[in-house]
């Protein structure tokens, strides 16, 4: 097989992968911020500051593999 072709199927699996790897790292991380509110809320404001800083690093996962999808596309 070559090269064009592989980049082709495995492009859109390896960016769909790292999509729902990110999206599972998103759910649990605001579920277990929602138990924590829920056990203690007054640290409710903490809690969100810690929980939108790791989901901000999770979404920029996702983002990294996307700009390194496009770029390997324009290979195809």
């Amino acid at each position: 097989m070559e090269y064009k072709a592989m980049l082709a199927f495995g492009l859109p699996i390896g960016l769909g992968i790292a999509a729902f790897g990110s999206a599972i790292g998103l759910g649990k991380a605001v579920a277990s911020a929602m138990e924590a509110t829920g056990r203690q809320p007054e640290a409710s404001m903490k809690i969100l500051i810690n929980m939108a800083t790791g989901c901000a690093f999770i979404e920029a996962i996702t983002i990294y593999a996307l700009v390194f999808a496009f770029s390997l596309s324009g290979k195809i």
